[in-house]
C-alpha cells in the first residue's frame, strides 16, 4: 500500500470517526436469515402485513415523479444523505413506470441500494479486518474504489476473455480473471465478494467451487444474484451445447456490463436450490440474508444476500 493510499485512508477513518460522534445513525435494521425454502416461506406468512406496508411505502414514493430523492443513511459512508431514484434501469411492463429500487437509490458516494446493502451484511455478518486479504469479483466499479480505500489488501479483476493471459492485467491495470479458472493459490482470501456475477456464468456450479477453492478455512463468500424468492429451483435461460454454442431456453436477457456495451448475456434465475449448490461446492454454512429498511434506503423489496462459510 503506497504512502499516499495509506494518508488517504486514514483521513477517511478519522472522517468517518467525527461523523459517528456528531451524527445520529438510525438504529439497526432487521437482518432475517434462512438456511431453507421451508425457512423462508415461514418468514414470508409471518410478514405478509409488514409486507403490504412495505409495498404500500415504496408505491406512493414512485408517485413523485421521474427522479426524485429520498433522506436516509448510507451505512458505507456513514452519514445522512440525499438517494437519488430515477427511472434507469425501470421495467417497462406498464404505463406507469416503476423505479428499479434494487438497482437504484444511489447516494452520492455512487453505490446504489443492493450494493450499500451488500457493504452492511459484509461489516455485519464477516467482520473483515483492515488486514484481511479480500477478493471482489470486479475492479471498475465504486464499489471496488470504496474496497480499496477501507481495506489494505483486496485484489479485484474483470473478465476479459482471451485479450490477455488470466491472471495478468491490461496496461491499465485491469486484472483479467476467469471465475472458473481462477489464478489464486488455495486459501489465498479470508473473504470473497461477487455481486450479481455467478448468473453470467454457464458453469456456476464450477464458479463456486473456485470461490471455495481459493477461501481460508473459516472464509466467507458473500454474493448476489438474480433471484426467485418463491421458486425453490433455478430457471435456466440460456446454456452452452455441447458443440460451444449458445442456446437461448427463454428470450435473451442481457445485463449490465462496464467491461462491455452491449451487455452480458443472463443464463440463470436462482431458486433456493442454489445454497445446495453452494453446500456440494465446499461451503458448510449457507444461509440467506433478507434485509428491508427505509432509513437505511434499503427499498423496493427486500435485499437477498447469500452468506457461504468455508
Amino acid at each position: 500500500m503506497t504512502a499516499i493510499k495509506r494518508l488517504r485512508a486514514l483521513l477517511n477513518r478519522l472522517t468517518r470517526l467525527i461523523r459517528r460522534m456528531i451524527g445520529r445513525r438510525p438504529t439497526e435494521p432487521r437482518f432475517d436469515e434462512f438456511s431453507s425454502y421451508d425457512a423462508y416461506l415461514d418468514h414470508v406468512e409471518r410478514y405478509r402485513t409488514i409486507w403490504i406496508e412495505r409495498e404500500r411505502i415504496t408505491h406512493d414514493w414512485s408517485q413523485l415523479g421521474d427522479s426524485f430523492h429520498i433522506s436516509g443513511y448510507c451505512d458505507p459512508c456513514e452519514r445522512r444523505v440525499d438517494f437519488l431514484v430515477d427511472l434507469l434501469y425501470a421495467p417497462s411492463l406498464s404505463e406507469r413506470r416503476e423505479p428499479n429500487w434494487r438497482e437504484r437509490v444511489v447516494c452520492p458516494c455512487g453505490l446504489n441500494n443492493r450494493v450499500r446493502a451488500a457493504v452492511h451484511v459484509f461489516r455485519r455478518f464477516c467482520r473483515p479486518t483492515r488486514s484481511d486479504p479480500i477478493y471482489i469479483t470486479e475492479q471498475v466499479t465504486p464499489l471496488y474504489r470504496w474496497l480499496t480505500e477501507e481495506y489494505e489488501s483486496v485484489v479485484g479483476s474483470e473478465y476479459q476473455g482471451d485479450t490477455v493471459p488470466f491472471g495478468s492485467t491490461r496496461q491499465d491495470g485491469i486484472r483479467n480473471e476467469s471465475i472458473t479458472h481462477l489464478s489464486f493459490a488455495d486459501a489465498a482470501f479470508a473473504h470473497a465478494l461477487s455481486f450479481d456475477v455467478i448468473e453470467h456464468v454457464p458453469d456456476y456450479e464450477m464458479a463456486l467451487r473456485e470461490l471455495s477453492r481459493v477461501l481460508r478455512p473459516g472464509g466467507t463468500l458473500l454474493f448476489s444474484v438474480p433471484f426467485l424468492a418463491n421458486a425453490q429451483h433455478t430457471l435456466t435461460r440460456a446454456r452452452i451445447t455441447c458443440e460451444g454454442e449458445i442456446e437461448h431456453l427463454l428470450p435473451p436477457e442481457y445485463h449490465g456490463d462496464p467491461m462491455a456495451e452491449e451487455g452480458c448475456l443472463c443464463f440463470y434465475h436462482f431458486g433456493w436450490d442454489l445454497l445446495e449448490s453452494a453446500r456440494r461446492a465446499g461451503f458448510s454454512d449457507v444461509r440467506a440474508i433478507a434485509v428491508w429498511s427505509r432509513e437505511f434506503g434499503y427499498l423496493g423489496g427486500e435485499q437477498l444476500l447469500f452468506l457461504a462459510r468455508r
